[in-house]
């Protein structure tokens, strides 16, 4: 069966429109508020220009991120979670949560 062929499930819809740890990071960043470019580059450790790029372009084009161009010179360049992003706000607390658990569970039965 292929990917076309299964059914319709939410839950891979959701991991797939932010199942990537670029997107996770890129939405943990912009939760916080609108920024620029550079601003999410420099906040996001090990992400290339092109992959920054790639996301923010596959979020927006999700509807998950509004990108706002301003005529000035130079450029500027400014993205923001769309209300669609904003309503995932619950999901990615629980994520963070249950990391933060899991994390200390570790810690406290020594696994590595």
């Amino acid at each position: 069966m292929g990917k076309e062929e299964l059914p319709v499930c939410p839950v891979a819809t959701t991991v797939g429109l932010i199942g990537n740890i670029w997107k996770l990071l890129i939405m943990r960043n912009l939760l916080t508020g609108t920024q620029r470019f550079n601003e999410l580059s420099k906040t996001i450790p090990g992400i290339s220009q092109k992959v920054l790029t790639e996301n923010l372009r596959s979020m927006e084009a999700d509807g998950i991120v509004i990108r706002t161009a301003y005529p000035e010179v130079p450029p500027r360049v400014e993205y923001r979670l769309s209300e669609l992003g904003e309503s995932m706000r619950p999901i990615i607390f629980a994520m963070e949560s249950w990391g933060v658990t899991y994390l200390e569970e570790m810690k406290k039965n020594d696994f590595r």
